[in-house]
Order: structure tokens, then C-alpha cells, then sequence
């Protein structure tokens, strides 16, 4: 009996990996996802976006989201036909859930509460997903436009959007 294995349409690249759960692991998910990002077809306006993204949501999963010594997981999906970057951020706390950043403003000395605002300022849709059996994800998404360039050609090149959508639940 053959099998084969299961492929990505040649229009979607991924990247997953698993990180420890402490500083050193966040950081390490923030290089690892721009490295990756500068090897895709996307401009440095989306990967600038998406290194603040990630770093915030890892360190988020390493302080908020620890569970003994289990690693949180970091996975990027680029689907360069939608002209689509997910960014999701997996953690073994999923009764720990984020929620919405506040309306009124952050004490300015407060060490902590601004992660969420930059993720929603930075990302075009951000929301949390249970992941069975006791964990979250914490994803957000990036819309680009790959405009197609002289000779056919597609190049990546960042946009922003004006009406943002929320799913936190």
C-alpha cells in the first residue's frame, strides 16, 4: 500500500514550531518568525507588523500561558493567493483566557496591559480559539495585497485597513 503525504497548495507556505515556555523562548519565537517571514513573499511592512505580533503573543503565552515545563507553540500560515498572514500563538492555560483590550486608557506606570492593544492596533483580526484538551490560541491575521508586477510577477506589499474585525470570545 502507498501513501503520500499531504501537501500545501504551492500558493500556502507554513511554519510551526515549539518554543519553551519562558523569556528566552518568546524572543527566541519573535527571531524565529522573522527569519522565516524574510524568506516568504511578504513585504517589511507585514513582517514589522508581524514581529511585534509575535512577540507580544509569545510572551503572553510565556508568562500567562506556563504550565509546569510545557512549551507553547508558534505557527505562521501565508497564503499568498488570499493574500493572508495568520499568526497563532498555542498555550497549555486555556482557562486563561485574554480578554478585550479596555476602552479607557493604561496607567502609565502599570508594567503590564498594553500587549493586547498593540496586537489589535497592528493585526486586521485577532481572537482566541480553544485547544483541546485544556489549552488556547491566540491567533491574529495580516491582510496583505500581492500586486502583480511587470512580466506577471507577484510581489507582497502591505495594507491597512480601516474597519478592523474582533473575535475575542
Amino acid at each position: 500500500m502507498s501513501t503520500t503525504t499531504p501537501r500545501l497548495p504551492a500558493d500556502v507556505h507554513a511554519f510551526a514550531q515549539l518554543l519553551s515556555s519562558t523569556r528566552r523562548g518568546a524572543r527566541l519565537a519573535r527571531l524565529l518568525a522573522v527569519e522565516q517571514l524574510r524568506t516568504w513573499p511578504v513585504s517589511a511592512g507585514v513582517t514589522e507588523r508581524a514581529e511585534q505580533i509575535v512577540a507580544e503573543l509569545a510572551v503572553n503565552a510565556a508568562l500567562h500561558g506556563r504550565v509546569g515545563s510545557r512549551d507553547f507553540r508558534l505557527a505562521l500560515t501565508l497564503d499568498t493567493a488570499a493574500g493572508l498572514l495568520r499568526i497563532a500563538v498555542t498555550d497549555a492555560r486555556g482557562e486563561c483566557r485574554p480578554s478585550p483590550p479596555a476602552a479607557g486608557p493604561t496607567s502609565l506606570d502599570a508594567e503590564s496591559g498594553r500587549g493586547l492593544l498593540l496586537v489589535d492596533a497592528l493585526a486586521d483580526r485577532w481572537g482566541v480559539e480553544p485547544y483541546p484538551p485544556g489549552g488556547k490560541t491566540v491567533w491574529a491575521e495580516c491582510d496583505f495585497v500581492a500586486p502583480v508586477c511587470p512580466g506577471g510577477a507577484r510581489r507582497a506589499a502591505a495594507t491597512h485597513t480601516s474597519g478592523r474585525e474582533r473575535t475575542v470570545e
